[in-house]
């Protein structure tokens, strides 16, 4: 079955789909070929922030077809490093917050609250 995935780094996100039995490691492959980054320089993260083991399948971290749908997909935390130095720490940035509706869009209350009389 197809698992949807939301995999996250700073301020990227990475939309992709794979299925419940692909290993940690084959996903690792799928964001090398995304972001040219080695999979021994790739950490994934769980959605309990642990460091996902790449022999083991999606389905092994509850990665399924009922937890992560297209609709709402499971994330995925990532952390890279350069050239077998330290992993960066895991870090995720909020999502922004949608802006302000303009005046004129916002509902109307009694827009002429009085009458005018010459």
């Amino acid at each position: 079955m197809d698992v949807f995935l939301m995999i996250r780094r700073r301020k990227l996100t990475i939309f992709t789909d794979a299925k419940d039995t692909t290993t940690v490691l084959e996903l690792k492959k799928i964001i090398e070929g995304i972001l040219k980054v080695a999979p021994q320089n790739q950490q994934l993260f769980n959605k309990d922030n642990m460091i996902m083991e790449d022999e083991k399948t999606l389905q092994d971290y509850g990665l399924t077809a009922v937890t992560a749908k297209a609709q709402s997909p499971a994330t995925v935390g990532l952390a890279v490093r350069d050239d077998n130095g330290p992993f960066e720490p895991l870090e995720l940035a909020p999502y922004s917050a949608p802006p302000d509706l303009p005046d004129v869009m916002k509902s109307q209350e009694n827009v002429n609250g009085q009458e005018q009389t010459s």
